[in-house]
């Protein structure tokens, strides 16, 4: 009788199809995604047809929480994050850009530059040129027309989802949800700290940030299922 040694060997368990990153899109991002953003635009329909919103005294009662005192601790802090959520704000994802472009994950880099920057530009500044929502009375910091949404909130909110979804693993993904909602939580903080933005104005841009996020992912998830198999079989470039 023949002997047939690869018989006994073993199969070598086969290459799984996807790499872990990019993540793929959870499966209700669409809903999700449109039901954050439909809550922050109707909102601001909301502002813009009444003068005085049922939670405005909840702001009000938050900006007098907040002290008037520009000394201390924690006004230097609110300060760095105003700097750091500002036009400054923009050099970390044109890095996380050009990163993504220089190992050939342009498919990433596509969807950083949308929900990053582009989002920006087409969501919160329309917004506020039509909500008009004055600033609370006497902010700390130099701010331009137009409280609602908060932009630096929203920015911070898609730095956090961007990078979670072209960067982080699975295990590190979870750490990083931690340190992204402390980021978030901070950048809102400092905003109604310095008397720069109501309370719910933060809130409207994590709610938009968030949505944005969620839709964009969702509407690259085929480019970014493409990439991650490219990723495991050693092709990015094609």
């Amino acid at each position: 009788m023949p002997h047939a040694p690869d018989a006994l060997v073993p199969p070598r368990p086969a290459r799984p199809p996807h790499h872990p990153v990019p993540a793929a899109p959870p499966r209700r991002a669409l809903a999700s995604g449109s039901a954050l953003l439909a809550a922050a635009l109707l909102t601001g329909l909301l502002l813009r047809t009444t003068n005085r919103p049922f939670f405005q005294g909840a702001d009000e009662r938050w900006a007098v929480f907040t002290g008037d005192s520009r000394a201390g601790a924690a006004t230097a802090f609110a300060t760095v994050l105003d700097r750091l959520g500002g036009p400054i704000g923009l050099i970390l994802p044109l890095m996380l850009i050009g990163g993504l472009c220089v190992y050939g994950r342009w498919r990433s880099a596509l969807y950083v530059a949308a929900a990053a920057i582009l989002a920006n530009v087409v969501v919160v500044l329309p917004l506020k040129q039509f909500v008009d929502r004055p600033r609370p009375p006497h902010p700390w910091v130099l701010v331009n027309d137009g409280s609602y949404p908060s932009g630096q909130v929203f920015s911070a909110v898609t730095l956090v989802i961007v990078v979670a979804v072209v960067l982080c693993p699975p295990r590190a993904r979870r750490w990083w949800w931690l340190f992204g909602a402390a980021y978030v939580l901070a950048m809102a903080w400092s905003r109604t700290w310095l008397h720069a933005q109501w309370l719910s104005d933060t809130l409207a841009g994590a709610l938009a940030g968030a949505g944005v996020c969620l839709l964009l992912w969702r509407a690259f998830a085929p480019l970014l299922r493409t990439e991650a198999e490219r990723t495991a079989d050693g092709s990015l470039w094609l």
